[in-house]
């Protein structure tokens, strides 16, 4: 479950990842409909997302249509340690979340002074994902959603901060590319599977306090 802190309860967070049969989180066609439709059953008050995984996309931020924000969607929470994000705007009319937030550090470069994107400062060279955590719960989140397979989840596991845990296996081998578990040992306990069409499986985990 998630963990009490000094700003009252963390937020429960869950991270689902797509992933091959040997862990690859690249290199393969994820089913996309089928991840975010089952991400929405978490009902998440905040979608967390590392800079990089925002940067591989920004591309298709600025070419998709820009609805505006969403009111009843999450908040999209962006740990950005180096000011590298520049879709802040288009992201926040996509039409999936209600607002952005700009998760910095104290020696983040200095934002451009016209920027009118909400900012949350921790850590001191990099974002204090415990103390992000914290405050965010302090704010009314109930479930923080991690949508990344790279550093960013390496870095919560790391940390203890996961509690629940959801792979959408795809039927292939890879072969090479980041695994999504690199270097963590960790007990996990069956919450659920359950098999699609077309031999994706999806794994659903507790992970042990």
């Amino acid at each position: 479950m998630a963990a009490h802190s000094l700003s009252g309860m963390r937020p429960h967070v869950v991270a689902q990842v797509a992933v091959s049969l040997d862990g690859r989180t690249s290199g393969f066609d994820i089913d996309v409909a089928r991840f975010y439709a089952l991400a929405t059953l978490w009902q998440e008050d905040v979608t967390l997302v590392g800079a990089d995984t925002i940067l591989a996309q920004e591309a298709a931020v600025r070419s998709a249509p820009h609805p505006g924000p969403r009111p009843e969607g999450p908040l999209l929470a962006v740990v950005d340690s180096r000011a590298r994000v520049r879709e802040w705007e288009g992201l926040r009319h996509l039409g999936y979340w209600s607002d952005v937030l700009a998760l910095y550090a104290d020696q983040t470069p200095a934002r451009p002074p016209d920027s009118t994107i909400s900012e949350l400062v921790t850590g001191y060279d990099r974002v204090d994902l415990v103390e992000t955590l914290d405050v965010l719960g302090s704010r009314g989140a109930r479930v923080v959603r991690v949508d990344s397979g790279g550093v960013l989840l390496g870095a919560l596991l790391d940390l203890g901060l996961v509690d629940e845990l959801a792979l959408l296996v795809h039927p292939v081998v890879v072969g090479t590319g980041q695994r999504w578990s690199d270097g963590h040992r960790l007990d996990l306990q069956p919450a659920g599977t359950e098999v699609f069409e077309g031999g994706v499986v999806w794994l659903r985990y507790c992970l042990s306090p």
